[in-house]
């Protein structure tokens, strides 16, 4: 015999604003770790405005330099903490330069937030 249950199940997922200042005080603690980051933001559907229940959190993060392996890349970058799933791109700055489709240069550089920007004056003479 089926039986109803009085708490019934509701899904919640977070406020974009509450995802956009986890993300934020999340790039700001990689940052301070890493020097080597220049740029971190998030485009898709948050950055639209348009996430729902169940959206994941799309993040690129720009470096000066980068293990050759690009599915390596996210090794030390504990995105454990942020409210949401992360699916999380590195490039460094001259693979960005280069990317290859035109429709991905396009999302990146319309629709991207980006939340921190490393002044180039802080890098070291090597790296600018």
């Amino acid at each position: 015999m089926p039986v109803r249950s009085l708490t019934p199940l509701v899904f919640t997922w977070p406020e974009k604003s509450e995802v956009d200042a986890a993300v934020r005080e999340w790039a700001s603690r990689m940052a301070a770790s890493k020097p080597e980051i220049l740029r971190i933001g998030y485009f898709g559907s948050y950055a639209r405005g348009d996430a729902g229940v169940g959206s994941d959190l799309d993040v690129i993060a720009l470096v000066t330099s980068a293990v050759p392996r690009t599915e390596c890349r996210r090794r030390g970058w504990d995105t454990t903490l942020l409210p949401v799933p992360v699916d999380l791109l590195v490039y460094t700055d001259d693979e960005f330069a280069r990317l290859p489709s035109e429709r991905l240069s396009r999302v990146f550089e319309h629709q991207t937030v980006w939340i921190y920007v490393r002044d180039r004056t802080d890098l070291p003479a090597t790296s600018r």
